[in-house]
């Protein structure tokens, strides 16, 4: 069986293990009794966790020059962690679970992600044509956990957990060794990410623009029971949003132009601003479910450019690395400012008020990007 069909497999079940984690965690977590301030600083600390699990397995990816056998033991955790966080209710447990999850599981999405860009070079196919499985299992689960969650109890999360590890674990094992890269780690390969300033700038843009995003994934599913929703309403919503990215992965090899990332991702952060603006006027738990259709126009463009701009001005030996830096960002470093400040955000003022501060955020995201697309086209001349 070709890589790339097994590698679209696994993408279709590691991002379907995102789904189970991400969006129902802090459903959860409120649903034991925690206010919005416990959920922010459980998840929060999450992002402690994750600002030291992603580096250390990005590196040791990157010296042991294997991405398979590492993947092979955090989707084992993941599971196991995964099926006891969601069968226990006891504060200390539920702390001590979800970081467990995240110090295994969070460092799986830089690890996945290089080894898609490395098999779609390899392959000569588009990324998004491999991506768009990780976006339709994300989807698929995230459904089929909103509905399980409102029928059989919020702990049935815990089995599948279980089934999608397993699954994963199988597809990973007839997988071929695929390096993290062809060429050495050397110090010198790292003074040039230290010293290139063009990386630096961009990943501040990462971070500028990753803070409201991640504020919204976390309390979603919160704001969606506060306005009358059900849990089976906030797996539509994120399967709606996890859907609306399929036909953007697929058609990435059309719209997705080299020397513009730049401006792409800028684009990007304008629609996460008009997302949450609108988001902040919703009244409906069912029309703030549609409004996710908007994911379609903020993460697969955002991310997908990001990643691309990465890899041209990354040195080839520290891929993985690099990948891991733009994961830490996006989903660690960010998500500790996002879930601290949202969940005070969210108790002290409300969802509405919540979602106008987070759009405001994404605006300044917006100028950024422009200041320096501006900066881009001044040294191009």
């Amino acid at each position: 069986m070709k890589v790339q069909v097994l590698l679209k497999g696994y993408n279709f079940l590691f991002f379907g293990l995102l789904a189970l984690f991400i969006p129902f965690l802090p459903v959860y977590l409120g649903e034991q009794g925690l206010s919005a301030s416990e959920i922010g600083l459980i998840i929060g600390t999450g992002g402690f966790v994750t600002l030291i699990a992603q580096p250390l397995w990005g590196f040791i990816s990157d010296k042991t020059k294997t991405i398979r056998k590492v993947m092979l033991l955090l989707v084992s955790l993941t599971a196991i962690f995964g099926y006891f966080l969601f069968n226990v209710d006891s504060f200390m447990l539920l702390i001590i679970f979800a970081l467990l999850v995240y110090f295994f599981l969070m460092p799986i999405d830089p690890l996945t992600e290089s080894l898609n860009f490395t098999v779609s070079e390899m392959a000569r196919v588009s990324y998004g044509s491999i991506r768009t499985y990780g976006a339709l299992g994300y989807a698929v689960l995230a459904l089929i956990s909103g509905f399980a969650m409102d029928y059989f109890g919020v702990s049935s999360v815990s089995i599948l957990f279980i089934i999608v590890g397993i699954i994963s674990f199988g597809v990973i094992w007839f997988m071929p060794e695929v390096q993290a890269s062809s060429k050495p780690v050397t110090m010198e390969g790292f003074k040039q990410v230290l010293n290139n300033k063009e990386m630096l700038l961009f990943l501040a843009l990462v971070f500028i623009s990753a803070i409201p995003a991640r504020m919204n994934d976390t309390f979603l599913g919160i704001h969606i029971k506060a306005l009358g929703g059900d849990t089976s309403l906030v797996g539509i919503a994120f399967f709606i949003a996890a859907t609306s990215e399929i036909v953007i992965f697929a058609l990435s090899f059309w719209w997705l132009r080299k020397g513009k990332e730049m401006e792409i991702i800028t684009i990007a952060t304008f629609f996460y601003f008009l997302r949450f603006l609108a988001s902040g006027f919703v009244t409906s738990p069912i029309v703030l479910t549609l409004l996710q259709v908007l994911q379609m126009l903020t993460f697969p463009i955002f991310y997908t450019a990001a990643i691309q701009y990465l890899y041209q001005i990354m040195p080839k030996e520290w891929r993985a690395t690099g990948q891991t830096i733009l994961a830490l960002l996006f989903f660690g470093l960010s998500s500790i400012i996002a879930s601290y400040a949202g969940g005070y955000i969210y108790n002290e003022f409300g969802g509405h008020s919540f979602y106008f501060i987070i759009s405001a955020m994404s605006f300044i995201g917006v100028l950024f990007g422009i200041l320096l697309t501006i900066r881009k086209h001044k040294l191009n001349k």
